[in-house]
Order: structure tokens, then C-alpha cells, then sequence
């Protein structure tokens, strides 16, 4: 069987250059507090593995996703790291990303990952907001012990933002709901809510500053979707809703960096890499639309 390439969609190696790729893929296979079931450190090879079957053209943009490049990064090395030094580890690597002026995209892993790309973010822009796709509030002050728990994900990162978005929501705790209320920056569009409310989108980007970071939790959409995830959850985005809301803000919002993350690979549930897969491939063709705006 031939070796599978490691490069993102599969691309050529004169396709995949650092220096001349504005995207950067980034696996990060973290995975060190998930409460249920778990895997979900295999979730960025599977992703990109998966990607080699999306087919390189995106009939909704019209065009190649992909131009001109796109480079993928060996996954973030661990070692024996504790959880404040793995994201100490992640900051520095998506540090480094924007630094040399690139979309850095980063592949999960369990959710607490994004408080250290968002670290990265937010040093380079001061006024950064989020824009989170999930079924969980991740608010809680800590979880099993940790305040590092992928249960307390967005909490961890409103230590380097002021301003939280979280759409699809539908499993919170009271201590969440409270936060949630007392903090004027965090604003929680439940799922029930959205389902009645033509405006959602509108009351999403409200919220957000003009500088975003995109985290999705592949849970946040349906779970006949994507049933491959740790804590899947009734309700949840369609395929189509979750396409509007992410086209949107890239076009109303300068997004500055994303994640995909929690997917929790299942081998008779394949169909759920694919569309994780894809769903990285559409994030590519948003950002690049927005860039010839």
C-alpha cells in the first residue's frame, strides 16, 4: 500500500511550500482531560487523511480551494508535557504562524488546545473576540480537578479575550449560565433560540469585535452529521447553517485564525473525518474569498 502523504488534501510537494503557502495546517493531538469517550487525539490524521478524498473543487466559491498552497505542519510534539506547557507549546507554534503573516488552522485534539492558539492571537491582535461552533458551554472555572479540562476551554481563553460568542449551544451547567449572564463580553446563542430567530447570524456577529478566532467543536453541529465525537448532543447546526454562519463572519470580520477540533475518529464512522475534512477545505475557501473582497 503506498504511503499516505502527509500534506493536507494530499497536495504536491511544490504545492505545500511554507514560504509560499497562506494557509497552515496545524495538527495538534492533545488530548489530556476528555470526561467520556475518548480518541480524540487521533482526530488530526484522521482529518488528514480524509482530506486526500475532497475533491479540490468547491462548486459554491467556484474555484480551487487550495491556490496557491497550502502547508501542513508535523504535528505538535507533547513529549511528556503538562497541560500549561502544552499550551505554552501550541502559543508558540501559532505564534510563530502569524508572525510570518499566515492563516494558521489548527486540527484537534480536545477543545482546551484553542486557549493556546487564542493566547497567540490575542498578543497580536489586542482587541481579538471569538467566535465559538459548539454544544458545550465550556465555561466552567474547572472540571474533574482542572481548570486545563476541555470543559473550561472558553473559560481559559477570556484570560486573553474580552468579547466570546457561542453558537449552537445546548448543554450547560448552571455555574455556566451564571457566568454567562454576569460576564457583559460572553454572549450564548442557544440552539433552541436559533431555531426560532431568523436574525441569529446578525445577533452572532453583533457580538464579535472586528478582529475574530474561529473555533469549531465538531459537536456543534448535528450529531447525524457528525455522530465521531466524544459528547454528542441532540440538535445542533445542519451542514448549510453552519456554511452561513462561518461564510458570514469571514466576510463581515477579519478572522485571523481557526480551529477544528474534538472529532473523535470512529471506523465505522468515517463519513465524520470526510466531513471534518471538508469543513477545513471550506474554511480555506472562505478566508481566500475574503481576501479578493
Amino acid at each position: 500500500m503506498p504511503k499516505l502523504s502527509p500534506h493536507f488534501m494530499g497536495l504536491p510537494a511544490e504545492e505545500t511550500q511554507y514560504k509560499n503557502s497562506p494557509v497552515v495546517i496545524i495538527p495538534v493531538p492533545w488530548e489530556k482531560t476528555t470526561s467520556y469517550m475518548k480518541g480524540t487525539g487521533k482526530g488530526p490524521q484522521a482529518i488528514i487523511a480524509a482530506s486526500h478524498q475532497v475533491e479540490f473543487y468547491d462548486a459554491e466559491l467556484k474555484k480551487e480551494n487550495w491556490k496557491p498552497g497550502i502547508h501542513t505542519f508535523s504535528p505538535v510534539d507533547f513529549g511528556a508535557s503538562d497541560s500549561k506547557k502544552a499550551l505554552e507549546a501550541i502559543e508558540k507554534t501559532v505564534g510563530q504562524v502569524l508572525d510570518d503573516h499566515k492563516f494558521p488552522i489548527a486540527l484537534g485534539g480536545e477543545h482546551t488546545l484553542t486557549a493556546g492558539c487564542v493566547a497567540a492571537a490575542a498578543k497580536r491582535y489586542p482587541n481579538l473576540s471569538i467566535l465559538q461552533i459548539d454544544a458545550h458551554a465550556d465555561l466552567r472555572e474547572s472540571y474533574d480537578g482542572t481548570p486545563y479540562s476541555h470543559a473550561s476551554a472558553m473559560r481559559l481563553c477570556l484570560k486573553s479575550v474580552k468579547k466570546l460568542v457561542g453558537v449552537g449551544i445546548r448543554s450547560v451547567c448552571v455555574e455556566e449560565v451564571e457566568f454567562a449572564k454576569q460576564h457583559s463580553g460572553v454572549t450564548l446563542i442557544y440552539d433552541h433560540e436559533k431555531q426560532t430567530d431568523p436574525n441569529w447570524v446578525t445577533k452572532a456577529l453583533q457580538g464579535l469585535t472586528d478582529d475574530v478566532y474561529l473555533t469549531i467543536d465538531v459537536d456543534g453541529f448535528e450529531p447525524n452529521l457528525i455522530p465521531a465525537t466524544g459528547t454528542p448532543e441532540p440538535g445542533g447546526l445542519t451542514w448549510y447553517e453552519g456554511l452561513k454562519l462561518i461564510r458570514s463572519v469571514f466576510q463581515k470580520k477579519n478572522v485571523v485564525a481557526a480551529d477544528v477540533v474534538e472529532l473523535l475518529p470512529l471506523a465505522s464512522q468515517h463519513a465524520s473525518d470526510f466531513i471534518a475534512a471538508k469543513l477545513v477545505y471550506k474554511l480555506i475557501g472562505y478566508r481566500q474569498e475574503s481576501r479578493l473582497q
